[in-house]
């Protein structure tokens, strides 16, 4: 399995254990609770680049 793949199965995971269990996308949701989720967005768009560049070399 790439790192690709299981970067993208931690990203999944934690968006699902967001939205469970954080209520992230209920009808309170807090500007730390939309930041939290932007973060997470943001760790993963940068592991994602650095994985896909070093799986090239």
């Amino acid at each position: 399995m790439s790192k690709v793949k299981i970067v993208s199965i931690i990203y999944a995971i934690g968006i699902i254990i967001g939205a469970l269990f954080f209520d992230v996308w209920g009808a309170n949701t807090t500007p730390l609770k939309t930041m939290s989720i932007f973060a997470w967005t943001v760790i993963f768009i940068i592991t994602l680049f650095f994985v896909d560049k070093n799986e090239r070399k």
